[in-house]
């Protein structure tokens, strides 16, 4: 029986050995939770009491936080806190806790093994995120369209002592026919930029304003006038129309009003405080933004971002009941219980670090010793087999 006591404690030590050299193995495995072995006596029922060996009863996965490592690539990302990365592998869905993502040919944001990030789709013409419904992370756009401009929101101060021009009528080649100008650009709707000049002229009554496009006059000056406390007048808020312009690169009409409700009339010299033509043109596709939230959003040459979903992140009551399947992944199961999904900060969900990565919790000091400790565990077991060996020696030995 000493014999097989002993055979068990070996089994023991050499499982513990593996899991111990599992672990300093993956010390620098991104993402990876460290394991133990539990152990449990055996008895068969004896009522003297002496036991029949060792078995392992466990390997169990310590979940605890890793270090966030610095990496600054957009797609690497971390959770500081709890919550797994749902992935997605024909069909399956898997978590994990390693972030390292990239793209794959057609844009789609995967792991090293193929696994897909899952995210909730935004849903159109809100803030929102649709929660009810899983799907994968796709980065396709890499122009954004231009946008026409409609509008050309301008503060500047006109003098109140401004003299009406010495020539008329307006002529933009003739300084003397108004008093001051300002330039800005608009696009239309091929994201063609063009240059449009304001040239405001004081009246008998007040203010006039014409406009030149690609140094083309457009229609005739646009009136408006200040009341006694140097703001607008009229028109009403300061709104002020020109004629629809036609183009001839292929791009639709081009019609941009310009808003004057921030415009004064003070005793200071003429002053541009700030004009803001809305419209863009084309834009590159210049990185990705993931904000601590999860929000995803894909940044522009041009200004523009566009938000491509929120990155979905699951917990579970056991985290320690899931089913380890390979690559730092694993799977749901009844002792685990079910994914509870949310999104990061939220509930009981730690937050995302973009450009970072989780490190390995393994402690490899810890480890260390506990490698010495299985290998006097096992020289001890071999130790009690070369005795039961000699004392069964002697028994047959005996006449």
């Amino acid at each position: 029986m000493s014999f097989q006591i002993a055979l068990s404690g070996l089994n023991a030590a050499s499982t513990d050995l593996q899991i111990t050299s599992n672990n300093i193995a993956n010390a620098n495995t991104i993402g990876f939770k460290t394991s133990r072995g539990e152990f449990a006596d055996v008895f068969s029922g004896d009522s003297v009491g002496i036991g029949n060996g060792v078995r392992l009863t466990d390997v169990r996965q310590e979940f605890t936080q890793g270090n966030v490592e610095i990496t600054a690539r957009q797609l690497d990302l971390a959770i500081s806190g709890n919550g797994f990365f749902i992935t997605e592998d024909n069909g399956s869905l898997l978590y994990s806790r390693v972030g390292a993502f990239g793209l794959d040919a057609d844009g789609v944001v995967q792991n090293a093994e193929g696994e897909r990030l899952q995210i909730y789709a935004p849903v159109p013409g809100t803030n929102g995120f649709n929660q009810g419904r899983l799907s994968s992370l796709v980065v396709t756009a890499e122009t954004a369209p231009p946008q026409a401009s409609t509008s050309v929101a301008m503060n500047i101060n006109l003098p109140a002592n401004a003299t009406i021009p010495v020539v008329s009528p307006f002529d933009p080649n003739d300084p003397l026919s108004y008093n001051h100008s300002t330039s800005t650009i608009l696009y239309d709707s091929l994201g063609v930029s063009h240059t449009q000049t304001y040239y405001f002229s004081k009246s008998a009554t007040g203010w006039g304003v014409n406009m030149t496009f690609d140094g083309a006059q457009v229609g005739t000056s646009q009136p408006f006038t200040f009341n006694s406390s140097g703001t607008i007048a009229t028109p009403a808020g300061g709104n002020i129309a020109f004629p629809t312009i036609a183009l001839t690169n292929g791009a639709a009409p081009l019609t941009a009003g310009l808003q004057l409700g921030a415009t004064t009339q003070y005793g200071a010299d003429f002053t541009v405080n700030s004009i803001n033509p809305d419209g863009q043109a084309e834009g590159r596709l210049r990185g990705l933004e993931i904000s601590q939230t999860g929000i995803v959003f894909a940044r522009f040459s041009n200004g523009q971002s566009q938000t491509l979903g929120k990155v979905a992140l699951a917990n579970f009551s056991n985290i320690e009941g899931l089913q380890k399947v390979s690559d730092t992944s694993f799977q749901e199961t009844f002792s685990s219980g079910v994914a509870q999904r949310g999104e990061a900060t939220e509930s009981n969900f730690g937050l995302l670090q973009s450009g970072a990565l989780e490190t390995s919790n393994v402690d490899l000091t810890a480890q260390l010793v506990r490698l010495i400790t299985s290998q006097r565990l096992f020289q001890a077991n071999a130790q009690v087999i070369s005795t039961q060996d000699a004392i069964t020696q002697t028994i047959i030995n005996i006449r």
